[in-house]
């Protein structure tokens, strides 16, 4: 009897203590942020973060200052957060370069267990373009001329081990064709190759690819979303065009520090959901190619990033790691 009693009075020690904590994390939750946010952008642009951060500003009551730290990959903006303290005053802005890099087996960081998902704030379209000379006005009619001349076409990209790269590669895998990877330093670099024809197509962010779709110096074939985009919703997907398996979407979204407590990751994320809602934030977040995401709380972005990092797993296993790296 004596020890049933303990027992009792243990257990009921536990959940006091546990009452406790939960009221603490809230009342933390009620008052964040208590100083200036940071969202550190990593090789991404920067421009989504900022019209997010101005919202957030004046719905916060304190500063949000989005700072980039392109280098490394991404490694330096993952240093930058992962050494803060987590109490969701430093975040990332991430992207699918974090996935990739992880399913390319290039992070040095363990994208799962170093960060907290805390709110995904918008899907970002990829179109693959070709120079008007091409003629190619299809999937169908590209991978046909493709067939036709192998090893003659080449595909830009942003450099190695980048999604227009694995784009590159995907589409000789689907589609049995023999297409050139051609490494530009950047998506601003590649487009130009592709408006010149150095490469004769690329698959480029939608905004980058509706400007000069818009001014004839490309001509738009697909996306690479699971859905149309509606940035670009002439353009059918490459699921449509009947390649079911090159499904490519981008995202953005933030993360906190791993051990960031629930009531503030909670917190953030109702503040974003609420920020992507906003007529006048989500037309600003379209115009530079964001489009809006769906609901989604903390639990579930958290298995959106599981998912992504497993497609990109399947498609770089799919076309071989070692085409994807620099040789």
């Amino acid at each position: 009897m004596r020890r049933f009693v303990q027992h009792l009075v243990r257990t009921a020690a536990l959940v006091a203590i546990g009452a406790c904590m939960s009221l603490w994390s809230n009342a933390q939750a009620q008052d964040f942020p208590t100083r200036p946010v940071r969202i550190i952008v990593g090789p991404s642009p920067d421009v989504f973060s900022r019209i997010i951060a101005e919202y957030l500003q004046d719905e916060w009551k304190q500063p949000v200052i989005v700072e980039p730290r392109p280098g490394g990959g991404g490694k330096l903006a993952v240093a930058a957060v992962t050494g803060a303290k987590p109490d969701g005053h430093t975040l990332l802005f991430a992207t699918p370069t974090f996935t990739l890099a992880t399913a390319m087996r290039l992070a040095t960081y363990d994208f799962n267990k170093d960060f907290e998902p805390t709110a995904l704030m918008g899907v970002i379209a990829y179109a693959l373009v070709v120079h008007p000379s091409v003629p190619a006005h299809s999937v169908a009619e590209l991978v046909a001329l493709a067939k036709s001349k192998p090893g003659q076409i080449n595909c830009g990209s942003a450099g190695y081990g980048t999604v227009p790269h694995l784009a590159c590669e995907t589409f000789n895998k689907v589609a049995g064709v023999n297409v050139v990877h051609i490494p530009f330093q950047n998506v601003n670099a590649a487009m130009l190759g592709v408006m010149s024809n150095q490469v004769q197509m690329f698959v480029s962010v939608s905004t980058v690819a509706k400007a000069q779709i818009a001014a004839g110096t490309v001509r738009g074939l697909a996306v690479t979303g699971a859905q149309r985009s509606a940035l670009l919703p002439q353009l059918p997907t490459l699921a449509e065009s009947g390649f079911p398996t090159f499904v490519m979407p981008g995202w953005g979204g933030l993360m906190a520090p791993a051990g960031t407590p629930k009531a503030i990751v909670d917190k953030i994320n109702a503040d974003v959901q609420r920020a992507v809602k906003d007529p006048k934030v989500a037309a600003k977040l379209l115009a530079v190619g964001m489009e809006p995401p769906p609901p989604m709380p903390a639990a579930a972005f958290a298995d959106f990033i599981r998912q992504d990092i497993a497609r990109w797993t399947a498609q770089v296993d799919a076309v071989g790691l070692d085409k994807l790296q620099a040789h």
